[in-house]
């Protein structure tokens, strides 16, 4: 079993690549092999934008033949990912938001073999930063990764804000090691049950057409309804309010 940590940051002796070391140990000693990744010190080039040209250009490797290809082959062999990241303005470091940007070749998937290849996989993050912005980068994380089908256990996310040491902070060290563990426990539920193989996204025409036969049927039901609106709704509801309190 494979695990992709990929983390951001122009600091070898940070505290990004320090969390990265030890969550590649704990990992390890649950059985996972793990790749590591700093994507500062990779040449990861920005997103091309090709789906916009054709859905169909936009397919796995990527046209784009760089650093980010060996990232791609790692994650599409894992179970799991992991994300850290220092903040830059509310938002990750240019280098790993080029990298996320051209993720777009898994999650376009669906239009090549009609799933992304992300779908299943598990995701955590961890966030530190001197200043605030810490949750509105794993906002923006978790919607980008959950868009692409992964999958975000219960607590997936450990964040630190300040200029001190973060492993002096007890809730932050915690919430590392229950990032691995929930993981792991994710991971084990879905290879239970087959979930890495199950389709989570339909995007066929019958299920599009189900939702717009449903789509009439409410529609008619509405409408059938004596439905007031505005100023009509409010005199509606005065009137019955008199008629309790007399």
């Amino acid at each position: 079993m494979y695990v992709t940590i990929i983390y951001s940051s122009p600091r070898r002796y940070g505290h990004s690549r320090r969390v990265a070391e030890i969550m590649r140990e704990l990992f390890r000693e649950k059985g996972y092999e793990t790749d590591l990744y700093n994507v500062f010190e990779m040449n990861i080039k920005p997103c091309l934008g090709c789906v916009s040209d054709d859905v169909k250009l936009c397919r796995f490797p990527c046209v784009i033949d760089d650093d980010a290809r060996k990232i791609f082959y790692s994650i599409d062999r894992s179970f799991g990912i992991v994300f850290i990241s220092p903040i830059y303005w509310y938002n990750v470091p240019g280098p790993l938001k080029n990298l996320i940007d051209r993720l777009t070749v898994f999650e376009n998937e669906i239009f090549i073999s009609g799933r992304s290849r992300l779908e299943g996989k598990v995701v955590g993050f961890v966030v530190i930063g001197n200043d605030t912005g810490a949750i509105a980068v794993i906002q923006n994380l978790m919607a980008i990764m959950n868009s692409m089908g992964a999958v975000i256990p219960p607590w997936a996310l450990a964040y630190y804000t300040g200029t001190k040491d973060p492993f002096e902070d007890r809730g932050f060290v915690l919430d590392i090691y229950n990032i691995v563990r929930s993981m792991d426990k994710m991971i084990s539920l879905l290879r239970k049950e087959d979930g890495f193989s199950y389709k989570w996204y339909e995007a066929s025409e019958e299920a599009l057409n189900k939702m717009l036969i449903l789509k009439e049927k409410i529609d008619e039901k509405i409408s059938s309804e004596n439905n007031l609106k505005g100023s009509d709704r409010i005199d509606h509801y005065m009137k019955n309010l008199m008629k309790k309190l007399l």
